[in-house]
């Protein structure tokens, strides 16, 4: 393979870097504040991406999306991934629950959330993560979901529901067999409307300072119909690991938008400021932060490229997923700090993008699974190879 911009992909890419630079980046302070003004300026950009072609581009063409491969997606991806608000100007914040609804909903199910979902005129949310319980080890979640009388009654707490206040509906993930069952055949996912009573939005959970609307959702005796379950019964920790597999990559592709955008905006401050007699670019010492941000992001492309040609070939590429989810989400956080620090005091205000930037950055390395999770699950798989004879031939994998 080539690590190349395909010829093919360049043109559109270089259309959502303009879209990106030229109009969402400078939106950012409004579209952060809320409110009218910014559901307006929103609707603008989603019309505009719509009309240049650009909208929902990762999402299968017989949806209604742009039907990129999953390796050309990656080219794109990381441009849109410069600012938060890409996915949602640029439609496709929604693509991981498109394809999960893509692959197991039924007709029904298709016709009320998946054609809306891709139009970006509902929003989903995702419900796994509980408060008080160590949801790195999913077994352990204790939402129930009781079939009675033809529903499913729903008794629990989830939290960390993204955009729950601004959902449509929620998957939610519950314990739904006797005990007894193995803990991986123990639980479905059931699709909850916001609007159903006893679904009850407890707060928006603020995490380091930012209100990004990670919801902590009571469910008390909620109930839905019995066809609201998604795919198999027990299925849900498959349903959850084909949902959670690609959408580990897709925040690495954005972690290389975001890294791209601290990386240029250190190298231009090293080019405008000068501190004792000289331009900050001539300082070793800051030459050293420009040699260490260029390798890690390199290599964390390099990295999510080779994932993403796995999955375009069909392979799983666990091994390849877990290390990119560790590698890329420190490499963020590496390079927005060395940004900062050649801020100084600016990089601490929040006269530029960092500070948010550098929070986002640090939640990354615990969302969709922390790196302790990852490490070990990977380490696991490439030892059991040497434990059966192999050995891990990386040309040939």
């Amino acid at each position: 393979m080539s690590f190349e911009v395909p010829a093919s992909v360049r043109p559109v890419r270089d259309a959502v870097h303009a879209f990106m630079t030229e109009r969402v980046e400078p939106a950012e302070p409004v579209l952060r504040a809320g409110g009218q003004e910014a559901a307006a300026l929103l609707a603008d950009l989603r019309r505009d991406a719509r009309a240049e072609g650009l909208w929902a581009l990762g999402h299968p063409a017989e949806l209604g999306g742009g039907g990129l491969p999953f390796l050309d997606y990656v080219y794109v991806n990381e441009v849109q991934g410069r600012s938060e608000f890409g996915q949602v100007a640029l439609g496709t914040y929604t693509l991981q629950d498109s394809l999960m609804l893509h692959r197991y909903a039924s007709a029904a199910q298709r016709e009320r959330f998946l054609g809306p979902l891709v139009q970006a005129e509902i929003n989903p949310s995702f419900a796994m993560t509980e408060p008080g319980i160590s949801s790195s080890d999913p077994t352990q979640l204790a939402t129930t979901a009781t079939l009675e009388d033809g529903e499913w009654v729903i008794r629990g707490r989830k939290w960390f529901t993204t955009l729950a206040d601004s959902a449509a509906y929620t998957t939610v993930m519950c314990r739904t067999e006797p005990e007894g069952t193995s803990p991986y055949l123990s639980f479905s996912m059931i699709l909850v409307p916001t609007d159903t009573p006893g679904y009850t939005i407890v707060r928006d959970t603020p995490v380091l300072g930012l209100d990004g609307g990670h919801c902590e959702v009571l469910y008390d005796e909620v109930r839905v119909p019995e066809e609201n379950l998604l795919g198999p019964r027990g299925h849900g920790f498959v349903i959850a690991q084909e949902r959670l597999g690609p959408g580990r990559i897709f925040h690495c592709m954005r972690f290389l938008g975001q890294a791209q955008r601290a990386f240029d905006l250190m190298c231009a401050r090293m080019h405008d400021r000068t501190a004792f007699g000289e331009p900050l670019h001539k300082k070793q010492l800051l030459q050293q932060h420009v040699f260490d941000s260029y390798a890690e992001i390199q290599a964390s492309r390099l990295l999510t490229l080779q994932a993403a040609h796995k999955i375009d070939s069909g392979d799983q590429a666990r091994v390849e997923i877990g290390v990119i989810k560790v590698v890329a989400a420190r490499m963020l956080h590496n390079v927005i700090d060395r940004a900062i620090q050649v801020h100084g005091a600016e990089g601490l205000t929040d006269d530029t993008p960092l500070g948010d930037m550098y929070r986002h950055a640090r939640a990354g390395r615990i969302f969709d699974g922390p790196d302790e999770v990852h490490v070990t699950t990977t380490a696991r798989r490439i030892l059991k190879e040497y434990g059966e004879g192999r050995n891990w031939e990386f040309g040939l994998r």
